[in-house]
């Protein structure tokens, strides 16, 4: 379990995170999302003692970071894969992180092997390619077998069997009872791994929910119905629209219903006796009903 109670940090005058409350819980993998600049790397470092929060706190298992006899047991952290010594070894790295920790060294045999690295054990890791850093980097977060899991951007640089690895060791992670906060700026595929969400803009907190929930609260759900006659399809839009629908035009041509369920749409195209080439409910994205929810909150945006 992560606490954030009141979390509040500032540089300067600008304040960064700003009273954060919420929750990690473990058995699940947590979504931590955010515009850049939101502050979630700073609250990740936080959490881990590499930043000290002006207001409130963060404890991990209702300890702080500092007070952790052997942090990297309790806590494991991908926060910046190019943080080691590019002349050493893989095996080498991670071996001195075990032994800093009082870890079995048999440890480090494993962890390389489970993100398929021991074929480059002896190989430097300043030579490594992004991805293969990244590998290396989750090696040391799994090191010392944590209950509590901190990774942010685990998949940049990864190949599409790479991103597909960590999402399976993610909710693997999670299925075996720890705390999985996982910051992500692919929305799809934080879609396909996150049980939960914990949404920040501007330092402040957005959203604290499970993901179905997140969505069906952010987003709307539409109707798309494909007519290829168009006379036909003029009359369904005049009939959809004195049944209270809002209509657009799709991408595709298709009528985009907005207001009526998908069953009265199909009942409205059966009373009309109009021929169709498609009816279905369109659900949103993640992507969707993040861009909705932190459209105010984007602090670095670009024009069109």
């Amino acid at each position: 379990m992560i606490t954030l109670r009141k979390l509040t940090k500032r540089y300067g005058e600008k304040t960064v995170v700003d009273a954060l409350t919420c929750d990690v819980a473990p058995g699940q993998v947590t979504g931590f999302l955010g515009p850049n600049g939101a502050g979630k790397s700073t609250t990740m470092r936080m959490t881990v003692g590499l930043d000290h929060p002006q207001d409130g706190e963060v404890l991990v298992g209702g300890r702080r970071y500092g007070e952790l006899r052997h942090p990297l047991r309790e806590v494991g952290a991908l926060l910046d894969a190019k943080a080691l010594h590019p002349g050493r070894s893989a095996g080498k790295h991670l071996l001195a992180m075990a032994r800093s920790n009082g870890i079995a060294s048999r440890r480090v045999e494993e962890v390389l092997a489970t993100v398929g690295l021991s074929d480059v054990a002896g190989k430097r890791a300043g030579q490594f390619s992004l991805g293969m850093g990244q590998r290396l980097g989750i090696a040391g977060a799994l090191l010392g077998d944590p209950g509590v899991l901190l990774f942010d951007e685990p998949v940049n640089g990864l190949d599409p069997d790479g991103v597909r690895w960590v999402r399976q060791l993610m909710r693997s992670l999670a299925a075996e009872g720890r705390t999985v906060f996982v910051s992500s700026h692919l929305m799809s595929e934080m879609q396909l791994t996150a049980d939960h969400l914990i949404v920040i803009g501007k330092g402040r907190l957005l959203a604290d929910a499970p993901v179905a929930e997140f969505i069906a609260g952010n987003s709307r759900t539409t109707v798309s119905v494909r007519v290829p006659d168009a006379a036909e399809r003029s009359s369904l839009d005049a009939r959809l629209h004195a049944e209270g629908g809002l209509t657009h035009p799709g991408e595709s041509g298709e009528l985009v219903v907005d207001g009526l369920d998908v069953t009265r749409v199909g009942d409205l195209v059966h009373e009309l006796g109009i021929r169709v080439h498609g009816l279905a409910e369109r659900t949103a994205s993640l992507e969707q009903a993040y861009m909705e929810l932190t459209a105010s909150s984007v602090e670095y945006g670009v024009s069109a």
